[in-house]
């Protein structure tokens, strides 16, 4: 792949928004689910399905195609709007997420959409399936590289770090760990005042942990398009070792009353707050009940 030039890069801070957009859309209708990790996300998720991903949505199975594991998986409703927008299912399908018979449950179930190649939602699961996902892939020979997203706080549970510990071991260069360091987590430990958190990692620890266990660390703006671009670009030049990408995020982004508020991590959205939202991202929000 070429790099985009400026059209392109218009065209997937376009996709980025309308995934924030579908993101509140589906929340506001189902009257639950997250959002502030899910809105960090959205850029990341832009620029892997529009641009970085080789894959064929109408071929979900496609053999040869590149993997991609939510591991932070209450985070579900982004990758489901990238994957609508994308063209793996009709954008109108959102709106069943998390009811009952819906193939769209709050944590990605392999077993209901074509497309998923994990089902997560158990913090730390995921980054162990990618690897065994690329490892795979050199075993039977296949130019296939396995995309999984983390979360900072998801990086407190153990099973990561045997992944982190095990991956370059086998030198899986076609394995990419992206962790979505908005620096909030919903249960964490205080911070100053009644909505204070105290960030999962101190700075420059993240980085500093994937070093020392053997893989090559890059980092990047999160919301930056064109520096998302370049850093996914790097980290498909293989040197021996896994990637890990550090990407500063903002939990919420996009909607003012919502960026770098913990309590936005899950929460249902009053119609007030929803127009409000909406506006924000650019959408008229009126003539939509959306279930209301």
């Amino acid at each position: 792949m070429t790099m985009p030039d400026t059209a392109d890069i218009g065209r997937l801070e376009e996709a980025a928004r309308q995934i924030r957009v579908e993101i509140i859309r589906s929340v506001y209708h189902a009257r639950a689910g997250h959002l502030g990790g899910p809105l960090s996300a959205a850029d990341i998720l832009a620029a892997l399905y529009f641009h970085e991903l080789r894959i064929r949505p109408d071929e979900p199975a496609w053999p040869d195609r590149d993997r991609f594991i939510l591991s932070k998986g209450h985070s579900s409703i982004a990758l489901y709007a990238a994957m609508a927008l994308r063209g793996y299912f009709p954008v109108e399908e959102l709106l069943t997420f998390d009811a009952a018979h819906s193939r769209l449950q709050g944590h990605p179930d392999m077993t209901r959409l074509p497309g998923l190649d994990m089902s997560t939602g158990s913090l730390g699961m995921g980054i162990s399936a990618a690897m065994g996902m690329a490892l795979g892939a050199r075993l039977t020979g296949r130019d296939v590289r396995a995309w999984v997203m983390l979360g900072d706080g998801e990086c407190q549970e153990g099973e990561v770090w045997e992944a982190a510990m095990a991956a370059p071991r086998y030198k899986l260069d076609n394995l990419v760990a992206i962790i979505d360091h908005n620096r909030l987590q919903q249960y964490g430990w205080p911070g100053d005042g009644p909505d204070g958190r105290i960030p999962p990692q101190v700075p420059g620890e993240l980085a500093a942990k994937w070093a020392a266990f053997g893989w090559r660390v890059l980092d990047l703006d999160g919301h930056d398009m064109p520096a998302i671009l370049q850093v996914l670009r790097e980290a498909e030049q293989g040197d021996g070792r896994p990637t890990a990408i550090i990407a500063r995020t903002v939990k919420g982004k996009g909607v003012s009353f919502m960026e770098g508020r913990y309590f936005w991590h899950t929460r249902a959205i009053k119609p007030e707050e929803y127009e409000l939202a909406m506006a924000e991202l650019g959408e008229p929000a009126a003539a939509e009940g959306a279930g209301r």
